[in-house]
């Protein structure tokens, strides 16, 4: 089946963005790269329907990932439910933001798991094929997310994007419509496209990378994509939510935000972070089991800014 829209996942050099196929037609080639201009930051509510609730999240693994590799997504994705035991600033507090938006809280649920390993589809993925593959689970009151790894090469992967959100028709009769997400990891392809801050930018200023606060450049790069990828999910799931500018390539809850992480942030410099004395590695979010991440920056409705953590 083909993709009812995508949304592209921020690649944070310089505040490029970047957009896949609108939802009218499922042949439309992908938008080339444009700079976002600056101007006023409101993302406008097209009364369309937004994600609230208890919402799961089945995850994809479409390709080999390490068993260190998973739990550092998954852990994650279990980190955006608040927990008592969790240091401040947290995962959980970071994804709250949504709440304010006029759907309300959701609540994030790991879902079921789908090994792939045997790459079933091929490592050329085109747009229809990442829907067949995140259409084997449940589509009510979900997100189904493919995880490519790094040997997979999905369509305008590096070239145009990082990760993306969209819709399709599913179930029996394919007149179920469910929101999917794919990101990609881009540790041996372009991570210095999708993986920036922690590795040297493609374009830009070129200053020192940061070091990935779970050891592995490629999958918290895949981290940031899927934090952008899930807020947008919620808030402009279906092409009618929270968004700034055209509906086929719209600034959502964290494209909007690109390249921001701390304050003080400008082109080039992510912010003021947290760092790990002892690894030296940059974050600003604490997660379960003693994991920390770096996310990036959500808009904020009630403020219209791009809140941060730290």
């Amino acid at each position: 089946m083909a993709p009812k829209h995508y949304h592209f996942a921020a690649i944070a050099v310089l505040l490029v963005l970047f957009s896949l196929p609108s939802s009218s037609s499922a042949s439309t080639p992908p938008r080339k790269l444009a700079l976002v201009q600056q101007q006023p930051l409101t993302l406008r509510y097209h009364n369309g329907r937004l994600f609230k609730g208890k919402i799961t999240i089945n995850l994809i693994w479409y390709g080999k990932f390490t068993p260190t590799q998973r739990s550092i997504i998954v852990d994650f994705i279990q980190s955006l439910s608040p927990h008592s035991t969790e240091p401040q600033p947290s995962v959980s507090t970071w994804w709250n933001t949504t709440a304010l938006y006029k759907g309300g809280p959701c609540t994030i649920v790991l879902g079921k798991q789908i090994l792939d390993e045997d790459y079933s589809l091929g490592k050329l993925l085109k747009p229809p094929q990442i829907v067949a593959l995140s259409s084997k689970v449940q589509h009510r009151d979900a997100i189904n997310v493919v995880l490519t790894a790094d040997d997979v090469a999905p369509d305008g992967f590096c070239m145009s994007t990082c990760g993306a959100h969209g819709s399709g028709l599913g179930g029996k009769h394919r007149k179920t419509r469910f929101v999917y997400a794919w990101v990609g990891n881009s540790e041996k392809q372009c991570p210095g496209q999708c993986a920036w801050p922690f590795h040297q930018p493609v374009y830009g200023p070129q200053t020192p990378p940061l070091v990935a606060p779970n050891g592995d450049v490629g999958v918290d790069g895949m981290i940031i994509s899927l934090a952008t990828v899930l807020a947008g999910a919620v808030t402009n799931p279906f092409d009618d939510g929270y968004y700034q500018g055209p509906a086929g390539a719209p600034l959502e809850a964290v494209s909007a935000c690109t390249g921001i992480y701390g304050s003080g942030a400008y082109p080039g410099y992510p912010g003021n972070l947290l760092v790990d004395p002892s690894t030296g590695a940059s974050y600003n979010a604490h997660g379960l089991n003693g994991r920390n991440y770096l996310l990036p920056a959500m808009w904020d409705p009630e403020t219209s800014t791009c809140k941060t953590l730290v």
